[in-house]
């Protein structure tokens, strides 16, 4: 408790900055609810609720996503974060949380140079025949410089180095360890948010950019990638540098091609600009569907073209993961979709709605309103992306809250098909999903995979049975012993108690204060009594026990009032 105490101490004054940040954009009453208003006057620190920005006249996603930019980076990584939660967040605030943007100035390479030092355990002149000092790209975690290596290619090969900013894993650790107790508190004091899991999200949002800061991390995720990729001539994962690698510096081939951001430079260089599409749509949907490891932030700047129309995929700091069941999930769905079936569609929400409460006719009353309105249309005019988003208003409406990994992954193809469209405006990407589901379903059916699926589901049911006797007689054992317990999770039962304990001073203070108020009456009735220097001393106790009733009157008259408003 002590160490929970001194560590809300330590974190009050961004505490502080936080909510004058979300006051500043007219969001002072989600500040009110929450608590956080009495929890930092109580500690002397003062509100300033008047200090409202003209950005008060915008509806409240843009507003949000303002006050997310002023707060910095981890914050502004949250926002897009939530931008991946299609089944949370409606589309006017997915819109904006996409447009977040961290607007980072560089630091001289001469602040990040002691940190490149530690890393490499010497000094970067030593492994780099020249480094460029101005930055090639700058972000909120982590600086890109252009550097050439000491090695037997002619000049040295070219390399990039991508070196995390000193300090930022302190700043990102004290705002986590904020946002974790914020998020629960929305969670326990704000009903209306409860069904957006806010300490869910943080939570995810957590273990997400921790993956992030950690470089070894992202390098793993290259070295699997490549593997996966090993013989396709037409998608290229440029080469790591694991011996100078480590947490705060990643060393990879720098490969020079077109950027995606500029189709017409494409065009001009003879690219195949359909071609280019539908190899990029090919190799993210292979990432998904086949291999259930995918690179899950598609967008224009982490793609570029080479002659032969080979695509360079960078950046692979934030990746998804499909278990081998919930991408079975995502076929059936995915089938479903491509058959406007409505029966697979069902199943696999059931399955992923697990144990909250569904009306299931209403449910499936949606689901086949949405089948109907594509009911003899063209496969190839269906546009993924518009089903998506409209799943996700199913998803939502029913407060289904989707498993991380697929809100991730309906992202993706959302972003996979805007990229796709942006070289080949009639690309469909139904037209490459479903060779690949054909494929998934077809290979499920292979006799090597019933086999093995059977071997598992025999495992799974032997060490059911096995447990079984030994789960019981544990049972029993406790029941004899009295020890048996029934472990109940009642929300806001801690909230419950500390209102009880006001409660409970309030009226201790009032019967105290009732009592001085009786005793000093009956004092002051005493005429005769002892006396100090010659003044009676019955009298001058009356008074003061009266003036101690009055003053604990306007403290209870407070404390009530303050209750009301928080």
């Amino acid at each position: 408790m002590l160490r929970e105490t001194l560590g809300l101490m330590r974190e009050l004054p961004r505490l502080h900055e936080i909510s004058s940040v979300l006051i500043r954009h007219g969001l002072g009453e989600f500040v009110r609810r929450m608590g956080l208003a009495g929890v930092l006057e109580r500690a002397g620190q003062i509100l300033h609720w008047g200090e409202a920005k003209e950005s008060v006249k915008l509806d409240p996603a843009q507003r949000m996503r303002l006050a997310l930019e002023e707060l910095g980076p981890t914050f502004v990584k949250l926002g897009q974060v939530m931008a991946t939660r299609v089944d949370l967040f409606p589309p006017a605030w997915i819109a904006e949380f996409e447009k977040l943007h961290a607007d980072v100035p560089p630091v001289p390479f001469e602040t990040l140079l002691p940190e490149l030092s530690r890393s490499l355990g010497r000094s970067p002149f030593e492994v780099f025949a020249e480094i460029e000092t101005r930055p090639y790209a700058a972000a909120s975690i982590a600086q890109v410089h252009r550097a050439r290596l000491k090695d037997d290619a002619p000049g040295g090969t070219p390399v990039v180095l991508k070196i995390r900013r000193p300090g930022v894993r302190e700043k990102i650790d004290a705002d986590l360890r904020l946002l974790r107790r914020v998020s629960e508190l929305a969670e326990s004091e704000m009903p209306e948010v409860r069904r957006y899991r806010p300490a869910q999200i943080a939570a995810e949002f957590a273990r997400s950019l921790e993956r992030e800061v950690d470089f070894t991390v992202e390098q793993r995720n290259i070295t699997r990638f490549t593997q996966n990729f090993a013989g396709h001539e037409h998608v290229v994962i440029p080469k790591i540098y694991p011996e100078y690698t480590s947490e705060v510096l990643l060393v990879q081939q720098h490969v020079a091609g077109i950027p995606a951001t500029d189709a017409k430079a494409a065009e001009l260089a003879g690219l195949d600009r359909k071609l280019l599409a539908a190899r990029g749509v090919d190799a993210f949907l292979k990432m998904i569907l086949i291999d259930g490891f995918f690179h899950a932030d598609p967008h224009p700047g982490n793609v570029f073209y080479l002659p032969g129309n080979k695509l360079v995929i960078i950046d692979f700091g934030m990746v998804g993961r499909l278990s081998p069941r919930r991408r079975a999930q995502v076929v059936d769905l995915l089938a479903g979709l491509a058959r406007m079936s409505e029966e697979p569609m069902l199943e696999v929400l059931h399955e992923w709605a697990d144990d909250a409460h569904v009306d299931e006719e209403r449910l499936a009353a949606d689901v086949n309103e949405m089948v109907f309105e594509y009911e003899g249309m063209p496969l190839r005019d269906i546009r993924i992306g518009n089903v998506i988003r409209q799943f996700s208003d199913i998803v939502r409406a029913h407060s289904i809250v989707l498993p991380s990994d697929l809100s991730l992954m309906f992202k993706t193809l959302i972003t996979l098909e805007g990229l796709g469209r942006q070289y080949d405006p009639d690309i469909h990407l139904v037209d490459h999903i479903t060779p690949l589901v054909r494929r998934a379903l077809a290979e499920r059916y292979q006799p090597a995979e019933i086999v093995r699926r059977g071997r598992g589901a025999v495992r799974e049911f032997f060490d059911l049975v096995g447990t079984v006797p030994r789960d019981l007689a544990r049972l029993l054992r406790e029941a004899r012993r009295g020890k048996a317990r029934i472990d109940l999770d009642l929300k806001r039962l801690d909230s419950f108690g500390k209102q009880l304990d006001r409660t409970l001073d309030r009226v201790t203070v009032g019967i105290m204060t009732a009592s001085l108020v009786i005793g000093s009456a009956i004092v002051l009735t005493v005429r005769d009594g002892p006396q100090l220097f010659g003044i009676p001393v019955l009298p001058a106790l009356g008074l003061l026990g009266y003036v101690l009733a009055f003053l604990n009157s306007l403290w209870i008259v407070y404390g009530i009032w303050r209750s009301g408003r928080e």
